[in-house]
């Protein structure tokens, strides 16, 4: 599925006309959009004379693909994609972090109690190449069960359509993102363990851009990283928590105790980056899993450093 869910008209209402336009897209637009969402809401953005378009493609794999082939300027989504794509020869590039602590549950249909539960089961994830899968992958190798021999996975797409399939029973468990584990849970789902505690740091979601066509949007990209980061700022503002209550419960459609209880959990959990930084333990674990996964040859081993270009978020942090 693939959607346009808003566009910026902020810097009009700024007194200036004709913004430039940035197209930028993930996956999913949910919990881990709130910095860029607060930063159009509140006219981080429109102060820049910059407006953004927003599209949800879906799937993490359409996303990487999207920001490829020219589609999108700039897309938020898990890295492993770019990765690849990078040490092959490709011009996609890393070139700010979002989330590096993981937000995540892994939620099981309530008859199964443990992870060890899982052998034989059927797993939700987004993708089997980017994102979920190789965190699921990993919490259940630490409980000594192995893909593909213990368990298998179903495409499904990203957490709304995870949480759909478990109520449905056509998936036995799937990771969960904040608010959507707790709704789980008090629905009577078993939450089978925290993936931080797992997997402490990790890329979860960056963003991204083809190297070539971002070159000559340039000023345009540092104006909206220096929105982000202003926004980020905004979101750990306590003070911002009515307006925040509202924007979380527009992007997860989670309903009363389910904002607070997101908010609480991302600012616990320092779930954002505040200067948009990714640090090496965290790249280094994405490269990790893929390994272990079976998705880093040995180019990908020696040329994947290649994919991070940290210009564009130092320039804006300069300006910032």
């Amino acid at each position: 599925m693939e959607d346009t869910v808003s566009e910026s008209t902020g810097a009009m209402h700024a007194g200036r006309s004709n913004p430039a336009i940035l197209r930028v897209g993930g996956g999913a637009v949910g919990f881990n959009w709130l910095p860029v969402i607060a930063a159009e809401r509140q006219g981080m953005f429109a102060r820049r004379n910059l407006a953004i378009e927003i599209k949800r493609l879906g799937a993490v794999d359409k996303a990487t693909a999207a920001v490829k082939n020219g589609e999108l300027d700039l897309v938020i989504t898990p890295p492993e994609g770019a990765i690849r794509d990078c040490a092959n020869g490709g011009n996609l590039r890393i070139i700010a972090g979002n989330v590096n602590r993981l937000p995540l549950s892994l939620i099981a249909n309530p008859r199964i109690r443990r992870i060890e539960d899982l052998r034989g089961a059927r797993l939700g994830t987004s993708s089997l190449t980017e994102g979920t899968a190789l965190y699921t992958m990993e919490l259940l190798r630490q409980h000594g069960l192995h893909y593909p021999a213990d368990y298998q996975f179903s495409v499904i797409g990203v957490h709304p359509a995870r949480w759909k399939a478990l109520q449905e029973g056509t998936i036995d468990a799937a990771v969960q993102l904040i608010p959507l584990n707790f709704v789980a849970e008090d629905d009577g789902y078993a939450n089978l363990g925290e993936v931080t505690d797992y997997i402490p740091q990790i890329v979860f979601t960056a963003f991204i851009v083809d190297q070539v066509a971002a070159r000559t949007r340039r000023d345009h990209i540092v104006e909206f990283l220096r929105g982000v980061i202003e926004g980020t700022r905004w979101v750990y503002d306590p003070a911002n928590d009515e307006t925040l209550l509202a924007l979380t419960k527009e992007l997860t459609q989670a309903e009363g105790k389910y904002g607070r209880q997101a908010l609480d959990y991302m600012r616990v959990k320092n779930v954002f980056s505040a200067d948009l930084s990714i640090p090496d333990a965290a790249f280094a674990k994405s490269i990790e899993l893929m390994q272990k996964a079976g998705l880093a040859d040995e180019r990908l081993m020696a040329n994947a450093r290649g994919v991070l270009d940290d210009g564009y978020r130092l320039a804006a942090l300069k300006l910032a």
